[in-house]
């Protein structure tokens, strides 16, 4: 089992010269890439296989134009072909879009391998900088010193912030104790969750809280000139506050996820699907900041982890319209109805709640 570790990175000057030069690069490698792929289909109606881009960027690092290329490390660019291969896969096999190109812009990262990078005394050096990257450990049950990674990754987000993330093979914890409980969940929007035993966890709205000052700072961010400093830093106000919704949101979904799989030892969650639900032109916004899709994730790997059990129900279940009680299926039951009666049975229902 894969277990990550992403922390607060401070690099020095020296540092940040040498790790966005890596960016660049990396970035370079990515698109060029990714190009000579779009012409090759254009052209040929062929496909590039590793191998074939493997020996591009050789011979782009033997050329006067490219040659700078082999002034940092060549691990982070060999991982960016490997991922770019990993990518188009995902995206023949229908589980992720086409790759898209790289800007300067975004996010930057660089993957090191063993062979480019060194733990000595809970303290890393990368290759080609001359220096430990300092970073805050997080941890404390935890010996920085007696970690193996076996890859680092290094990132700056667009509000200028540093992390670096370890990778760690594990044998993975112990199984959690068995509670005897088991308990049904229903993801919404006016509440986030509704168990089986009624409780209900409101909905945050991460972002509908920071969206006064999120539009104000992009207001002025339009206003600025494109290519000026003052752009820049209005640029790094609207990412910072981008960063502050998403970091709540995430710590709100691990909290709720962790105390789901901690309580219970059989969850049942429904099949959402989260992509065709966002295409509802008035509930997108709404949907999205929940993030359904990273709290399904979280719960799968959690249970995994602990020994528990997840139960997904099929998305096409009339779980909603049909009685717990005599089975009686309603032919529709709008949005707008939260709670409805049975017309066999007379039994009054909640929507989101259902028990038997």
């Amino acid at each position: 089992m894969r277990t990550a570790y992403r922390c607060r990175a401070y690099p020095d000057s020296e540092q940040v010269v040498a790790i966005n030069r890596t960016f660049g690069c990396v970035r370079l490698v990515w698109n060029k890439t990714l190009f000579e792929r779009n012409r090759r289909w254009r052209t040929d109606g062929t496909r590039i296989s590793y191998r074939d881009t493997d020996a591009a960027l050789t011979g782009w690092k033997r050329t006067q134009e490219l040659a700078f290329l082999s002034e940092v490390s060549c691990v982070p660019s060999q991982q960016t072909l490997r991922h770019q291969h990993v990518a188009f896969g995902n995206f023949f096999a229908g589980r992720a879009g086409y790759p898209r190109f790289k800007s300067r812009a975004g996010k930057q990262s660089a993957h090191y391998t063993r062979s480019a990078f060194r733990m000595r005394d809970g303290q890393l050096w990368l290759a080609k900088t001359s220096a430990a990257l300092r970073f805050v450990w997080s941890w404390p049950d935890i010996d920085p010193a007696e970690l193996n990674p076996t890859m680092v990754v290094v990132s700056r987000e667009p509000d200028g912030r540093w992390y670096v993330t370890f990778a760690i093979d594990t044998d993975g914890p112990e199984p959690a104790s068995d509670t005897g409980r088991a308990v049904g969940i229903d993801l919404g929007v006016l509440d986030f969750v509704v168990d089986s035993a009624g409780d209900r966890v409101a909905n945050p709205r991460h972002l509908d809280r920071k969206a006064r000052n999120l539009a104000r700072y992009q207001r002025r961010m339009a206003r600025c000139q494109k290519g000026s400093m003052n752009r820049r830093k209005a640029k790094a106000k609207v990412a910072r506050t981008h960063r502050k919704v998403r970091h709540a949101r995430k710590d709100f979904l691990h909290r709720h996820s962790t105390r789901l799989v901690r309580d219970h030892d059989l969850i049942a969650i429904e099949d959402l699907a989260v992509a065709n639900l966002v295409r509802n032109k008035r509930l997108a916004r709404a949907i999205s900041d929940c993030g359904w899709g990273e709290f399904r994730r979280q719960l799968e790997y959690k249970s995994q982890r602990a020994g528990k059990t997840l139960v997904v129900i099929d998305r096409w279940s009339p779980s909603s319209k049909t009685c717990s009680d005599c089975g009686h299926q309603l032919a529709k039951l709008p949005l707008s109805f939260r709670h409805w009666t049975c017309p066999a049975c007379r039994t009054h229902h909640d929507r989101d709640i259902k028990r038997g």
